[in-house]
C-alpha cells in the first residue's frame, strides 16, 4: 500500500466521485478564491512598490539626496564648503543652487513658479534633469544671458517655446521714482524638460546661478549646496558625518527629512493594502472549512471503517489535513503564477487597456505619476505564499479534529 497511507487517502478524497460533485465544486471555488486573492495581493504590492520607486527616483532626481544650507542669509564661501563635503567617501557630487519663488508672465497669463539657479556643469552630478530635456540642454544656460529652462507643462500653459520671452517677477520690491514695485526680469527660453511628474513639469524653472544671484541680489552667496550620495538609503548617516566635518553653523538635511511624511504615508498605505487584501485570501482559505466539514459528513462511514481497522484518531486527522492542504497549495501555486505574471507585465497591459477603452486611468494633472509602474519584490512573494499556506492549514484544524471524533458505532448504525 502507498506509504504514508494518510497522504494516499487524503489525495484520493480530493478527486470527485459520482456522489460528491458538489463538494468538489466547493473545493474548486476555494482554490480559485485563494488564487485570486494571492494574485491581487502580489499585483497590488508590486504596483505600490513601483509607485514608491518612481516617486523616490523622480523626486530625488529633481531635489537631492542631501542639502547643506545656512540658517539665514545664504551660504557664504560655497566653494570651500563643497571641497570639504567632497572629502567624504560617500559623496559623489556637490552643486550650488539658489532657490526662490516667483511668478511667470507672458501675454497676460500668470503662473506661479519655483525658481532654481544652477551651475549647469555641476548640476549634472547631483540631478537627472539634464537627461530629461525635450529641447535644448542645460549647458545652454550662460551667466548674464538670462536664459531659462522650463517644464513642459508650464511651457504648454504659457505657450512657450525655445526663443520666446517670458517675464519673471519675484516677491522682492525695488525702489523706483514711482514707489515700490515688484522686481522682475525678462528671460529667454533656452530649453524644455519633461520629468513625467506633473508638479515639477508645471512649476519648476532653471536659470544660471549668476542670473539668479543678480535677480535676488545675493552677491557671492548661495541658498545652499546639493549633494549626491553613493547610497541614498545611507543619507541620514552620511549627512550627520558631513555636518561634523564642516566648520561654523550650517544646516545639513537629507531626503528622508525633507520628504519624510510623504514616504511614510506611502509605506503606511502599502501596509494597509496588504492587510485588506489578505482578508480576501483569508475568506477564501476559510472556505476550506465548509468544504472539509461536508467531506467529513459525507465520509463518516469511511472514517468508521478505518477506525475499526485500527487507524488512530491522529491518522484520521492527518488525512483531512492533507486534503485541505492540497486545496491551499494548489490555490497558492495558481495565485503565485498569476500574480507574478501580472506584476511583470502590468506596465504593458495597462497602456494597452487604456488604448482599447480610450481612457486615461491616471491623469497627469491629478496624479503625481501618469503611468502605472510595477516592481516585484521576491520577499513580498514569499510572505504572501507563506500567509496563504498557513491560512490554508489553519482552516483544516477544526474539520480534521471533528473527523477524529467520529465514533465508529454511531457512524455505522444506519449504514
Amino acid at each position: 500500500m502507498f506509504q504514508p497511507f494518510e497522504l494516499a487517502i487524503g489525495l484520493r478524497y480530493t478527486r470527485a466521485k459520482r456522489r460528491n460533485h458538489f463538494i468538489s465544486f466547493i473545493s474548486l471555488i476555494s482554490m480559485l478564491g485563494i488564487a485570486l486573492g494571492v494574485t491581487a495581493l502580489i499585483t497590488v504590492l508590486s504596483v505600490m512598490n513601483g509607485f514608491e520607486r518612481e516617486l523616490r527616483e523622480r523626486i530625488l532626481g529633481m531635489t537631492s539626496h542631501a542639502t547643506i544650507s545656512a540658517f539665514e542669509g545664504g551660504l557664504e564661501a560655497p566653494a570651500a564648503v563643497a571641497d570639504l563635503a567632497l572629502r567624504h567617501p560617500d559623496v559623489l557630487g556637490v552643486a550650488p543652487y539658489i532657490e526662490g519663488e516667483g511668478m511667470a508672465r507672458r501675454a497676460g497669463t500668470l503662473s506661479g513658479v519655483l525658481l532654481r539657479g544652477i551651475e549647469p556643469a555641476e548640476e549634472t552630478t547631483v540631478s537627472d534633469v539634464g537627461e530629461h530635456m525635450v529641447s535644448g540642454t542645460l549647458t545652454d544656460l550662460e551667466g548674464g544671458a538670462f536664459g531659462l529652462v522650463v517644464g513642459i507643462e508650464l511651457a504648454r500653459a504659457l505657450g512657450l517655446a525655445p526663443g520666446d520671452k517670458v517675464d519673471l517677477m519675484i516677491p522682492q520690491a525695488s525702489v523706483t521714482p514711482a514707489g515700490l514695485t515688484p522686481r522682475f526680469r525678462r528671460f529667454t527660453i533656452t530649453g524644455v524638460f519633461e520629468i513625467g511628474m506633473y508638479e515639477y513639469d508645471r512649476s519648476m524653472v532653471y536659470m544660471h546661478i549668476d542670473d539668479a544671484a543678480a535677480l535676488y541680489r545675493l552677491g557671492d552667496r548661495v541658498t545652499g549646496l546639493r549633494l549626491k550620495l553613493n547610497d541614498m538609503f545611507a543619507a541620514p548617516r552620511v549627512s550627520r558625518e558631513v555636518a561634523d566635518m564642516l566648520p561654523g553653523f550650517v544646516y545639513v538635511r537629507d531626503w528622508t527629512q525633507q520628504h519624510a511624511n510623504f514616504f511614510r504615508a506611502v509605506r503606511t498605505e502599502k501596509i494597509v493594502m496588504f492587510v485588506i487584501l489578505s482578508l480576501i485570501v483569508a475568506v477564501a482559505a476559510f472556505n476550506i472549512v465548509s468544504t472539509l466539514v461536508m467531506v467529513v459528513t459525507d465520509k463518516q462511514a469511511d472514517i468508521a471503517i478505518l477506525r475499526t481497522l485500527g487507524v488512530s484518531p491522529s491518522s484520521v486527522t492527518l488525512i483531512f489535513i492533507v486534503q485541505g492542504a492540497v486545496i491551499g497549495l494548489v490555490g497558492t501555486a495558481l495565485g503565485l503564477a498569476g500574480g507574478i505574471a501580472l506584476a511583470l507585465n502590468v506596465e504593458t497591459l495597462v497602456p494597452a487597456l487604456e488604448r482599447l477603452l480610450h481612457q486615461d486611468f491616471l491623469a497627469a494633472d491629478v496624479y503625481y505619476i501618469s503611468d502605472l509602474p510595477s516592481e516585484l519584490h521576491w520577499d513580498d512573494v514569499l510572505k504572501i505564499a507563506a500567509l496563504s499556506l498557513v491560512l490554508g492549514l489553519v482552516s483544516t484544524i477544526y474539520p480534521a479534529w471533528r473527523a477524529a471524533r467520529v465514533q465508529p458505532a454511531e457512524a455505522l448504525r444506519y449504514e
